[in-house]
């Protein structure tokens, strides 16, 4: 039974993250890039001060870094350490490569992401900020395309309870935690016929109960944890990672050869090199775009609530996302697996990863997997956070503010976290996709449809900062 709805879920997800949805995922990124210029070029500098720069006279719920960190909190999570190793598994160590072009491209749609949804947000009258997809769509299109955005609501919604905001998060938490403190599975109980470590089943009733507490204190609870942990869990695996690369760094040159040519199909095994090459991309894009959520309109929800008045400059901020998720941190894990050769071992999920931190870590074996996964339930669990407010503000815009129907969502949510660990990996992870493209296509046809407006806008920003320099 398992395995025939693995086998129906991985025909829908490879019909999904086929290649037409592929190419147009580059081509939005692609044609953004164009018409800004390379914006996520030069701007970056003025893009990486402004994150730590807030306004004091904008509207909004939360600082323009709040806002950012609470985006981080849901981009920065199992993608990063799961989603790199299952890539490179899958797709061999060009998938990283891939991973590099997406967000390249990626970081100039999330700069659009960002403008529109300070564009075209909504603020009621007690201050309650609603932003997002849905709203750039219905005012930004007009609304007789609010049907459009009712779609990604209702995506984003059912990706939040049943996707990447909480199976792959905790199941990811929960195997990381099993494996280290119950690698053999000497301690287990049988539950919905299957046997299960001790460990993961504690661990799951840990991570709801907290994940609970934080998520029923709202929007302004969630950004003030999402500031303290996501800088520190960030700085903290960064320099984890660093220590591998600086431990190995005769061995870069050749990693990143490698990493080239596989993803050229120059290093093919089976499948001939266009298999190869196709695999990479699908891999490489799919889990890219599932850990830097570029194109899938998650972010700009968040964004959405920033204090700020000018939607070019939270737009520069959110576009420091994806630098930060894909450039910076997903670089760290892909070199590091293939600098270890933990990829082609016969591992699989966090296995891969905790193989690199073991190999190249000069600590004990048993310690540097405790620092993975230590990191993994920070990444994770500030990630169940971060998409249980998408998925409310989707809900909530379903159902037009219906408080008792957003609270039913919100108590779903804590449930689904609870069963996450007992779902396989394989299942979480193809669910995951599916809901990821499914919001994709309805948001990337809105930043299409108004390009110009990103366009017009930032040439307006950019003239006045320009004058108010010289």
């Amino acid at each position: 039974m398992f395995e025939q709805i693995n086998q129906l879920l991985i025909a829908v997800d490879d019909f999904v993250w086929g290649v037409p949805l592929i190419v147009l995922i580059l081509s939005v990124g692609i044609y953004l890039t164009i018409r800004l210029r390379g914006l996520q070029v030069w701007q970056l500098p003025r893009a990486l001060r402004y994150m730590f720069r807030n306004e004091e006279t904008g509207t909004g719920e939360v600082s323009s870094f709040a806002a950012l960190c609470t985006a981080l909190s849901a981009t920065i999570g199992t993608g990063n350490i799961v989603g790199v190793a299952t890539a490179i598994v899958a797709g061999g160590p060009g998938a990283l490569f891939w991973m590099w072009v997406a967000a390249f491209f990626g970081m100039a749609t999330k700069y659009a992401e960002g403008v529109l949804a300070i564009k075209y947000r909504v603020i009621k009258e007690d201050n309650h900020v609603l932003g997002g997809p849905f709203y750039y769509i219905e005012n930004g299109m007009g609304p007789k395309w609010g049907w459009l955005g009712k779609v990604f609501a209702f995506f984003g919604a059912a990706a939040g309870v049943m996707g990447i905001g909480t199976f792959t998060q905790v199941n990811g938490i929960t195997t990381a935690v099993g494996s280290f403190f119950d690698p053999k599975k000497i301690h287990t109980i049988t539950l919905f016929s299957r046997e299960y470590s001790y460990a993961v089943v504690i661990a799951g009733i840990i991570v709801t109960f907290c994940a609970g507490m934080v998520i029923i204190g709202g929007i302004k609870k969630i950004a003030r944890v999402s500031e303290i942990v996501v800088p520190f869990m960030a700085g903290f695996y960064i320099l984890s990672c660093l220590i591998i690369i600086i431990g190995n760094i005769d061995l870069i040159p050749d990693a990143v050869i490698l990493i080239v040519q596989s993803a050229f199909g120059l290093k093919a095994v089976v499948g001939g090199a266009l298999g190869s090459i196709i695999l990479a991309m699908q891999k490489g894009i799919a889990r890219g775009i599932f850990s830097n959520e570029a194109g899938l309109g998650s972010a700009p929800i968040a964004a959405a609530a920033a204090q700020t008045k000018e939607p070019v400059r939270q737009g520069l901020v959110s576009m420091t996302g994806t630098f930060i998720d894909t450039i910076v941190i997903c670089t760290m894990t892909g070199l590091s697996i293939v600098i270890t050769n933990s990829y082609n071992i016969g591992l699989e999920g966090v296995n891969v990863t905790t193989n690199a931190f073991q190999k190249g870590l000069p600590f004990p074996t048993q310690f540097s997997s405790f620092l993975l996964m230590m990191c993994l339930v920070f990444f994770a669990f500030t990630t169940i956070i971060g998409w249980n407010y998408y998925g409310e503000r989707c809900m909530e815009y379903l159902v037009a503010g219906q408080t008792k129907v957003v609270m039913l969502y919100r108590f779903m949510f804590i449930f689904a976290v609870f069963i996450g660990p007992f779902m396989t990996v394989k299942a979480v992870w193809t669910i995951a996709d599916i809901f990821n493209a499914c919001m994709a296509l309805p948001n990337l046809i809105a930043i299409l449809a108004l390009s110009g407006v990103v366009a017009s806008e930032t040439k307006s920003f950019l003239k006045r900062v320009k004058t108010m320099e010289e």
